[in-house]
């Protein structure tokens, strides 16, 4: 596959690419997906929304800061300054993100951008040992941090081999970036970067709990924009968009940046937020349109909030099944219909969705304009409509890891698989059957169960463990710990909230085992082989 000539002068990314005979088969079907050669995506998302309309019209809200799209232009051109002039960053060169969601967190990424950098997102819960394998898989070289979250970056850099230059924002001094930020002129040149020059590297957990990056060219952000929020969302500039996941994922970084200034809408950013918080800053704020987990809708309706909900013109819902009750509970007390959708860090975004009166409570949606979805068998064959199969999906965005051998395991003769096993019906919707792997979906967030494991299995009275998801009302599901500790130890009523604690202080929060259960011994084959589903039929005969 012939690429166009890169701008970047570190020419990791673009070494570190796939082998093309490995890439996803590629298609732009719809006029708006034909980008020029030389795209900077920053550029197109912002200055290009500054020159056509007023600079003056609100973009970011958050606590008591209000953005305009000029404001938000001018800090993200000086950050571009500092990164150039201040830190020598040149075009290529990886440039790690950390913080909540913030006006300064976007300011950021749209000056890494500009400034011909690659983003590396990172969630604000990991802790040093995720980030530090997060560093080293991408040869960051630049990390830009909120000064509340340093602690953790700092342990992770001060142990991988090559300097990472750190800069934190937010604290006040002089070093400050934001200090360094106002001196900066408000002007700067961006990159003359190619629409297939790599823009982000997305991480996303496998089911081995080594961490994967996915390469996102300059077109990919755009694409998303125009193709799911374009014809899905369809999106104005009166639009106010809102929502709880970190922009550190793609879910998020789409719904709260990139669709709303590719429309040139505005959005409320939360740093973090209770239910009760969340149903009163979308009344009081006229968000028009909420991105989060059916997680966050349930507890929306349980709290008696759902006439504070009556505003919203779009519900979008991600990173787990929509259970069908919830989505007729918020029919019933809203008269909103939520829209369901299914994307994958390695499609940047939602491909497969439904809104409007072709919403069909229970199923997932029909493929995004765009997008050619299919069920195959194992073979690869298209299975017939009724039978379940893997979720199969081309278009203009698809999976490229940075170098990794999975990369075969997701691309399979053109197709993106993306783990899930799905039913097609004869009028082209999509309904969701279950993950085909190991991952644990709980509260919209994607855990690695043998990452779990291994964090288990390095407290002391730990001898073996399996980690499988259990389903849960609430969560979706939740992840469960079996359990055999070494001789002589025994629960003595204390035990699993120390092994929680142990996971907590080692992985992000979210990924501990909200159930733990001791056994003797594991369940495994003659050959040693651990039989999972064993461990998940016990405890679904056990409820």
């Amino acid at each position: 596959m012939s690429l166009s000539p890169s701008a970047h002068l570190d020419t990791f990314c673009r070494d570190n690419l796939p082998p093309s005979t490995m890439w996803p088969e590629f298609e732009f079907t719809l006029p708006e997906l034909h980008y020029p050669e030389r795209l900077n995506c920053a550029a197109a998302l912002l200055d290009d929304v500054v020159r056509s309309s007023d600079p003056d019209r609100p973009c970011l809200v958050s606590g008591n800061e209000r953005w305009s799209y000029g404001k938000l232009l001018q800090h993200a051109n000086q950050v571009a300054h500092v990164l150039t002039e201040d830190l020598g960053l040149i075009p290529g060169q990886r440039v790690l993100l950390r913080g909540p969601n913030n006006p300064w967190l976007v300011a950021c990424w749209f000056g890494v951008l500009k400034a011909g950098g690659v983003v590396v997102t990172t969630m604000p819960l990991l802790r040093s040992g995720e980030l530090r394998e997060l560093i080293e898989l991408t040869k960051a070289r630049f990390a830009l941090c909120d000064h509340r979250i340093a602690d953790e970056l700092v342990e992770a850099t001060g142990s991988v081999a090559d300097d990472v230059t750190t800069l934190l924002y937010g604290g006040g001094g002089t070093a400050d970036l934001v200090a360094r930020a106002v001196e900066k002129p408000g002007e700067f040149a961006n990159v003359d970067t190619a629409a297939d020059d790599v823009a982000m590297l997305a991480p996303t957990s496998g089911t081995t709990g080594s961490p994967k990056a996915t390469m996102q060219f300059h077109r990919d952000v755009l694409a998303v924009a125009d193709t799911f929020a374009k014809h899905v969302l369809q999106p104005t500039p009166d639009d106010v968009f809102a929502g709880t996941p970190p922009l550190a994922f793609t879910f998020g970084l789409g719904g709260l940046v990139i669709f709303p200034l590719r429309a040139g809408a505005s959005t409320l950013l939360m740093e973090q937020s209770t239910t009760d918080e969340l149903a009163t800053a979308v009344h009081e704020h006229g968000v028009t349109v909420l991105f989060t987990a059916p997680t966050a809708y349930r507890a929306l309706l349980r709290t008696g909030q759902a006439d504070l909900l009556k505003g919203l013109r779009h519900c979008v819902s991600a990173g787990e099944h929509l259970p069908e009750s919830v989505w007729h509970e918020m029919d019933e007390k809203t008269g909103i219909r939520i829209i369901d959708g299914i994307g994958a860090t390695e499609m940047m975004h939602v491909f497969l969705s439904a809104a409007g009166e072709d919403i069909r409570p229970g199923a997932t949606g029909r493929a995004v304009p765009g997008y050619r979805v299919a069920v195959l068998d194992e073979d690869g064959h298209p299975a017939p409509d009724g039978t379940p199969g893997r979720l199969a999906v081309i278009g203009p965005t698809g999976c490229r890891y940075l170098a990794d051998e999975r990369q075969a395991q997701y691309v399979q003769h053109g197709w993106n698989i993306t783990g899930d096993t799905y039913i097609r019906d004869a009028d082209g919707y999509f309904w969701y059957q279950a993950r085909s792997d190991d991952m644990i979906v709980s509260a919209g967030y994607n855990i690695a169960g043998p990452e779990v494991e291994q964090a288990l299995e390095q407290h002391p009275d730990v001898v073996e463990c399996a980690v499988v998801g259990l389903p849960d009302p609430v969560r979706g599901a939740v992840v469960h710990a079996v359990v055999v500790l070494r001789p002589g130890i025994v629960d003595d009523g204390t035990k699993v909230g120390e092994l929680q604690d142990h996971v907590k202080r080692t992985l992000a929060p979210y990924k501990y085992p909200r159930s733990v259960e001791f056994r003797d011994a594991l369940p495994r084959t003659a050959t040693g082989k651990l039989q999972r589903h064993k461990l998940r039929d016990h405890q679904a005969a056990a409820r």
